[in-house]
């Protein structure tokens, strides 16, 4: 009886007790003993291909273009007049004339040849060979002129008529000879002195030493092209706002017609296409 009595009470001491705890189990976030991988800078798991270089597509415009440079087409010769232009009084035999200027290429087009837009392409392909030979952007400060921003920029009896208004006259310095516009007309000049394609009456220029030029430096020309250099003083206009020299080409000769470049009222006046809406776009 003792020995049940005793072992009753162990069995009470030992339900009483607290209860067991279980084993505590490892973090699943120990970090991990590990050791560092070292290899040689020349060592590869493979060989990568070597990147190949290639050629940004070429927009119409730049085909043959010397580097950066956008090859010159008639679209840089459009008009560069700007109804935001304030207007210019001028003096006309005592009365005073209010002259404002066109819309430019918003209101009119080039001028028109068999109903097309037209320069004539001897100053676009001068322009670029100087631009190819040089390597340097030729920049224009005057292409056509409709008859309201020709009388603008200069409202002058003697510049009523002006090759610029029928597409036959650029005016333009180069960026990089700003400062040496006898080294651009020597360009030009040979580029018909060392094509062979060009007759003598095309490679021989000749200087043109009449006394009512409006240049101080005689204008040199050949049978297609008159040449002249504008010195910094000289043929300033709206067009030409810039403290440079400049150099103008005329158009003396047509290859086409084979006759000599002239212009009536005309064609200095009507031969070009008017928008009456914005909403218009320019001819392509």
């Amino acid at each position: 009886m003792y020995n049940f009595f005793i072992f009753f009470i162990a069995a009470i001491l030992v339900s009483c007790g607290s209860p067991t705890e279980s084993p505590k189990q490892e973090s699943t976030h120990t970090l991990q003993n590990g050791e560092y991988i070292y290899r040689k800078q020349s060592e590869e798991i493979f060989a990568p291909q070597k990147p190949q270089k290639i050629a940004a597509n070429v927009y119409p415009w730049e085909k043959n273009a010397p580097g950066t440079i956008p090859t010159i087409t008639k679209e840089y010769f459009r008009c560069k007049g700007c109804s935001l232009n304030p207007p210019r009084m001028f003096d006309n035999n005592g009365e005073t004339e209010r002259l404002t200027d066109c819309s430019g290429i918003q209101k009119h087009s080039l001028p028109l040849r068999d109903s097309h837009e037209f320069i004539y392409p001897i100053l676009p392909e001068l322009l670029n060979f100087v631009q190819t030979t040089l390597n340097k952007k030729v920049v224009i400060t005057c292409g056509h002129r409709c008859p309201e921003h020709n009388t603008y920029v200069d409202p002058s009896k003697e510049n009523q008529y002006s090759k610029h208004m029928i597409g036959a006259e650029v005016a333009f310095y180069v960026q990089g000879y700003e400062e040496s516009p006898q080294t651009i007309v020597n360009l030009l000049m040979d580029f018909y002195k060392n094509n062979p394609k060009y007759t003598k009456e095309y490679k021989e220029f000749l200087r043109y030493e009449k006394p009512n030029s409006n240049v101080a430096i005689p204008p040199w020309y050949n049978k297609e092209v008159f040449l002249k250099i504008f010195n910094k003083n000289e043929g300033r206009n709206f067009d030409n706002r810039h403290p440079y020299p400049y150099i103008s080409i005329q158009v003396r000769h047509d290859r086409d017609t084979n006759e000599k470049v002239t212009y009536s009222w005309d064609q200095a006046t009507r031969n070009y296409l008017r928008y009456f809406s914005v909403a218009l776009s320019p001819p392509s």
